[in-house]
């Protein structure tokens, strides 16, 4: 039974962050890299949002580069699912593909969340080449292009609005006769002039070329009509799921599953138990703001360790 200092679930920009300051601060952290190493940024071709890449980065070779920036000062990364967990007692338990247990003085969980897709073929085959599910991420890449966002509720309106600002034209498809989305949400799509909303429809395919999304077959609910829309992006808005299922009766979670933290902090509802990165952000999930939040959960277990040690001294 393998025991540790502190075990990071996840190897996303958070899961690494918080390895790179726990490993700096002597604390020889263990990550487990779950079943996506570098997390969902290695889906990503191009990132051009992180501070310090003036030309941008490749997704996947930046979660390279942050596993090594981690490993130079002492961080063990282990490429393995974390299965089952176990906090009811200290140390914390965790299970690794369903049969190695490993005890921790403190685990920083960084499993990420995944974005919701509707299922279709044509969203794989185009994946990094038109199809996106972040539209802060990547509508950069269409300025100047008409683009199909999906969804109806507030994140469609609001990826609706922002690539408004890029793009010639934004055609929002909405499977109902209504938006889910707030008021005033709708009220500011409905304000903006190259916003066509297409009501009563849904994605029946995606369609492309070797250069990538060229278009859009729409299905008519009420009709049954198909037809198709020119566009060169084509966003999914309608939601992320936290990866928390391990977790449920052991962590407190909102609504939405995503892990509950102390205010101002990275603290669960378990002594010992830190959430970092979009696990607990509902909000932002960016890749800068999991790093941030990486760092405070390192910081956090620092803190706690340190205490726990001043407790056994006395």
């Amino acid at each position: 039974m393998e025991k540790v200092n502190v075990l990071i679930i996840g190897s996303g920009p958070a899961g690494y962050t918080a390895a790179i300051y726990a490993a700096r601060a002597g604390l020889t952290p263990v990550v487990y890299t779950g079943g996506q190493p570098g997390g969902q940024l290695t889906t990503t071709n191009d990132v051009e949002n992180f501070p310090g890449y003036p030309d941008g980065i490749n997704g996947p070779q930046m979660m390279i580069d942050l596993q090594k920036q981690a490993e130079r000062f002492g961080t063990k990364v282990n490429y393995g699912l974390v299965t089952s967990v176990d906090f009811s007692g200290y140390p914390l338990k965790v299970v690794i593909d369903e049969k190695d247990t490993v005890l921790a003085e403190a685990v920083i969980v960084a499993t990420g969340a995944s974005a919701k897709y509707l299922g279709i073929p044509s969203e794989e085959k185009f994946a990094n080449r038109g199809v996106s599910a972040c539209a802060v991420c990547d509508g950069y890449f269409y300025r100047g292009k008409e683009v199909a966002v999906v969804g109806a509720g507030d994140s469609a309106a609001e990826e609706s609005t922002y690539l408004s600002k890029l793009c010639t034209k934004v055609h929002l498809i909405v499977r109902r006769d209504e938006m889910r989305a707030s008021k005033i949400m709708q009220q500011r799509v409905l304000n903006t002039p190259n916003i066509e909303i297409h009501w009563n429809t849904e994605t029946d395919e995606i369609l492309g070329d070797e250069s990538g999304v060229t278009g859009v077959r729409l299905l008519d609910n009420k009709t049954g009509n198909k037809r198709e829309i020119s566009v060169r992006g084509f966003f999914l808005a309608i939601g992320h799921k936290p990866n928390t299922d391990i977790f449920k009766g052991q962590l407190t979670m909102d609504e939405a599953g995503y892990v509950k933290v102390v205010s101002g902090s990275t603290r669960t509802n378990v002594e010992g138990v830190f959430a970092v990165g979009d696990v607990a952000d509902r909000v932002y999930r960016q890749a800068i703001t999991a790093a941030g939040s990486g760092c405070m959960g390192a910081l956090d277990a620092e803190k706690f360790l340190a205490a726990k040690e001043a407790e056994v001294v006395h």
